[in-house]
Formats: C-alpha cells, sequence, structure tokens
C-alpha cells in the first residue's frame, strides 16, 4: 500500500468537505477537471448513470448553476441556508495508474435548517487526477447515500 498517496488523497477530499461546509464554493468548483462528473444516484448499487435517474448527474455547467441556486437564495431549498458538518473517515486507494487514483470512503454529513438535524450517510467513489492547486483534481465523485431511496426531499447544499 502507497500510504503517502493515501494520506495525500486523504488530506484533499477533507479539504473538500471543508470547503463545501465553509459554502467556499468557488475554490470547490476549481477543484474540478473540465470533465468532471457529479452523481448521487438514487439506486446505490447503480452505475449507468446516464440512462437512469439521479438525485444529481452534474458536468461544469450543471455544477455552476447548483452552485449560483446555493448563494443566490432564490431557490426554497436554499431558504434558510443550511450548515452543515461532514466526517470522512475509512478512505481507501482502490486503483492507481497513469495520472488518476480511485479512492472509496465514508461520509456522515450533519445538515442543521430551520430547527432540524438531519443525517446523510454515503459511500463516495472519488476519481482523482493528479495535478492541479492542491495536486488533485476531482474527475468523478460518486456519492451512494446509504438509505438513498427515503432520505433526500430537498438538499439546499452539496453532498
Amino acid at each position: 500500500m502507497n500510504t503517502e498517496l493515501l494520506q495525500q488523497a486523504s488530506a484533499f477530499i477533507w479539504m473538500e468537505g471543508d470547503m463545501l461546509d465553509h459554502a467556499e464554493y468557488d475554490g470547490w468548483l476549481n477543484l474540478w477537471t473540465a470533465d468532471g462528473e457529479y452523481v448521487i444516484p438514487i439506486d446505490p448499487k447503480e452505475t449507468d448513470f446516464a440512462n437512469t435517474l439521479n438525485y444529481a448527474y452534474d458536468d461544469a455547467a450543471m455544477r455552476a448553476k447548483r452552485v449560483q441556486r446555493l448563494i443566490s437564495g432564490e431557490s426554497i431549498s436554499t431558504t434558510p441556508t443550511a450548515r452543515t458538518v461532514r466526517s470522512i473517515s475509512r478512505l481507501r486507494v482502490l486503483q492507481e495508474g497513469g495520472d488518476a487514483i480511485t479512492v472509496r470512503c465514508a461520509q456522515d454529513l450533519r445538515e442543521f435548517r430551520k430547527d432540524k438535524l438531519r443525517q446523510h450517510t454515503a459511500d463516495i467513489t472519488y476519481t482523482l487526477q493528479r495535478g492541479g492547486d492542491h495536486g488533485f483534481k476531482i474527475r468523478s465523485k460518486i456519492v451512494r447515500l446509504i438509505n438513498s431511496t427515503d432520505t433526500l426531499t430537498s438538499v439546499g447544499y452539496i453532498l
């Protein structure tokens, strides 16, 4: 096992989570490759995202629109703004080769909004491309919620 690579990938993924929890969306958008995909499938076992229904299946343009909705205050799902704290653990490099690595981790996200605390737990698989200001860029992020069919009603933040 390449522990140095695991440490670098972990630091990058923790940084991404911190950016999202602190609404650093411009910085978050810059973490992605131009062709990067952000996916939240409804069925956590699904792999054919293009031909199935997803909570999110975003390319660069859709990620930018998602961020704009979050910061504009015009979307009912973003008013009032949710406060989030996520814990990311159990990081494991699944594959490395060429300029990319695949990392899987667990995420426990707590959301506080309208005097209610909600919890969303997920397995996340990242494909990270080497390079960028922080050592990597996100080529794909697939968020597989463990209770996806009864979890999401309206999400005013990025998982």
